[in-house]
């Protein structure tokens, strides 16, 4: 059921050496691939790095449990495909976030842990990653099966989160 899978979804930050097998990693980024995107305009690419590659993510985002994972993918934005809302607000951060969620939990489902980042240099990203100036890195995860057992943080209630008909307003 969707609703354990999301439950079960918690960050690792420890992986073992043992190698991502190509159907998993091709099955991960088939779920970026069937996300949603504004207008289906389509606007993320993901940019995989293996092994020694992750390495190059270093200037990056410098946290070695990070450059130790097998795996790393960048989900990146063309700004010239992004749509753009009336009031300009720009939706590829939407797109990029929905794709890396999808992949995410794809990433569960098959047993291998990942660990959403966002606190990454993003100029220092697009060079390591070779980005064309329109295009820039929006999140980064490790890819691979955990060492040991991650730990699922509390979330909020759920009365503490919905608000029904206006904000302010609780059942």
């Amino acid at each position: 059921m969707f609703l354990e899978l999301a439950q079960r979804r918690c960050s690792v930050r420890s992986y073992s050496d043992r190698p991502v097998e190509y159907a998993k990693l091709t099955a991960v980024l088939e779920a970026g691939r069937a996300a949603p995107s504004a207008v289906n305009y389509q606007p993320c690419s993901f940019v995989v790095l293996r092994g020694e590659e992750v390495g190059r993510l270093r200037a990056s985002y410098a946290r070695e449990w990070f450059l130790k994972a097998p795996v790393a993918i960048a989900v990146c934005c063309d700004r010239e495909r992004s749509w753009k809302r009336s009031d300009g607000k720009d939706y590829g951060d939407v797109d990029a976030a929905i794709a890396m969620d999808h992949m995410i939990l794809a990433a569960t489902e098959l047993g291998l842990g990942t660990c959403w980042i966002g606190a990454f240099n993003a100029e220092k990203a697009a060079t390591a990653l070779n980005l064309p100036p329109h295009m820039d890195a929006v999140v980064l995860t490790p890819l691979g099966y955990p060492s040991g057992e991650a730990e699922l943080k509390p979330r909020r209630p759920l009365n503490e989160l919905v608000r029904w008909g206006a904000f302010g307003a609780k059942e």
